[in-house]
C-alpha cells in the first residue's frame, strides 16, 4: 500500500482520464492519443540521457566534479553549470536525472540550481534560432537577462533552504 501512495498523483491523473473517458468519450480519446505522444516522445529521450548518464557516473570521478563544480567552485562552477545547461540537449525532464547524479558526484547547491535554470532557459539551439528570426540584439538581450535571472533565482534558491534541508536532499542522491 505504501508503494501505491508513491504514486498517488499519477494514479489520480489516471482516475481522472477515465472519468473523462466515460463522461467525454471523444475527449477522453483526445487525452489518450495526446497522453501516448508524451509517452512516445519520454522514451525517445530517457535511454540516451541513462546511457550517457551511466557513462558519467562511471568514468568521471567524484573529485572532479568537487574541486570544478562543488560548492566551493566559484565562478567557475557557475560558468560550467551554465555552459552543461546551455549545450545539453532534450527536454528539461532530463535535466533532473543529470541533477541527480551532479549530486551524488558532489556537484554543489548553488551550480545544480544554476545548471537546471540553465537547461530551461539559455539553450544554444533557442539562441540560435532567436537570432536568426529576431536580431542579434535581441537574442544577446534576452540571454543575458534569462542568465541574471538564472543565478539570482539560484541564489535565492541555495540561500532559502537550510543545510539540513540540502543534505536531505543530497542524501536521497547517494
Amino acid at each position: 500500500m505504501t508503494q501505491l501512495l508513491r504514486y498517488k498523483w499519477v494514479l489520480a491523473a489516471i482516475a481522472v482520464d477515465v472519468g473523462v473517458v466515460i463522461w467525454n468519450p471523444s475527449l477522453g480519446a483526445r487525452i489518450a492519443d495526446r497522453t501516448a505522444d508524451s509517452f512516445l516522445e519520454m522514451l525517445s529521450f530517457l535511454p540516451p540521457i541513462f546511457i550517457i548518464l551511466g557513462l558519467l557516473d562511471t568514468w568521471v570521478p567524484r573529485e572532479k566534479v568537487v574541486s570544478h563544480m562543488g560548492p566551493g567552485s566559484g565562478f567557475s562552477g557557475l560558468i560550467l553549470a551554465t555552459m552543461l545547461g546551455s549545450f545539453a540537449a532534450g527536454p528539461l525532464y532530463g535535466a533532473f536525472p543529470v541533477a541527480a547524479v551532479m549530486m551524488k558526484k558532489g556537484a554543489g547547491y548553488f551550480n545544480v540550481m544554476v545548471f537546471i535554470g540553465a537547461w530551461s532557459t539559455l539553450k544554444v539551439p533557442m539562441f540560435l534560432f532567436e537570432t536568426q528570426f529576431l536580431g542579434s540584439s535581441f537574442s544577446i538581450t534576452r540571454w543575458l537577462c534569462s542568465f541574471v535571472g538564472v543565478v539570482f533565482i539560484a541564489a535565492v534558491i541555495s540561500r532559502l533552504i537550510t543545510d539540513d534541508e540540502q543534505q536531505a536532499i543530497y542524501a536521497k542522491h547517494k
